[in-house]
C-alpha cells in the first residue's frame, strides 16, 4: 500500500460501503452552538421558572389590561341598568365591541347571530330569565339554568358585560330562524 493510500485511509471512513471524510466542523459553528447550548439554559431558568410576570401569558394580560383600561376610559365605569343599556345599545362603536365579546364567548351556545343552538333564541320575543332589558346584564354576568349558562362576570371586563348585554338586547325582534320559541313573551319593548 503507498503512502498516499495509507494517509487518505486516515481521513476516509467507511460505514457500510459508503465513504465519507472526516472533515471537522468550523470553528465558529461549534462556539456557536455551545453559546446557544448555554444561553437556552438561563433562558429556560429565566422564563419558564414559574416566576409572576415573566411569561409571554403574563405579559399578555398585562397589554390586555392596559388595552381595556385606555379603551374604557372613554367611557368609565358603566352600570348595567336600563338607560345605560339603552344608550350603548344605539352607539354603534360601542355596540361592535359588545359584538365582538358576544362572538368570542357567547357563539358556541346561542349561534352566531343569536338565533339558538344549545342556548335559547335572543332574536324572538320569547326570553327565559328575563323579564326586562337590566335582567340581560344580570344573566349574563351570573350565568342562569342552574350552571346551564355561566356566568362572565369573573371572565369579562364589567364595562364589557354592559357592552355585550347592550348587543344582546339590539338582537331581539330580528327574529333569524333557528330554535323555536322558549321561555316568557317579553312585553317590554326595548328596540
Amino acid at each position: 500500500m503507498s503512502e498516499y493510500q495509507e494517509r487518505l485511509d486516515e481521513v476516509i471512513h467507511s460505514y457500510d460501503g459508503i465513504q465519507e471524510y472526516d472533515n471537522p466542523l468550523p470553528g465558529w459553528w461549534t462556539f456557536l452552538f455551545a453559546a446557544t447550548v448555554v444561553f437556552a439554559i438561563f433562558y429556560v431558568i429565566y422564563f419558564h421558572s414559574g416566576v409572576e410576570g415573566r411569561s409571554i401569558h403574563d405579559d399578555l394580560m398585562n397589554q390586555m389590561a392596559t388595552i381595556a383600561e385606555v379603551r374604557y376610559a372613554e367611557i368609565g365605569e358603566l352600570t348595567p341598568d336600563r338607560e345605560t343599556l339603552l344608550q350603548y345599545m344605539h352607539d354603534e362603536k360601542w355596540l361592535a365591541v359588545g359584538q365582538v365579546a358576544y362572538k368570542a364567548n357567547c357563539v358556541s351556545c346561542h349561534g352566531a347571530n343569536g338565533e339558538g343552538l344549545v342556548g335559547p333564541n335572543l332574536t324572538d320575543r320569547y326570553w327565559k330569565n328575563v323579564k326586562s332589558i337590566e335582567d340581560i346584564a344580570t344573566v349574563v354576568a351570573t350565568g342562569a339554568g342552574n350552571g346551564a349558562m355561566p356566568g362572565w362576570k369573573t371572565r369579562l371586563h364589567p364595562n364589557q358585560v354592559v357592552l355585550v348585554s347592550a348587543y344582546v338586547a339590539s338582537l331581539k325582534g330580528t327574529v333569524q330562524g333557528g330554535k323555536g320559541p322558549e321561555g316568557n313573551n317579553l312585553i317590554e319593548s326595548w328596540e
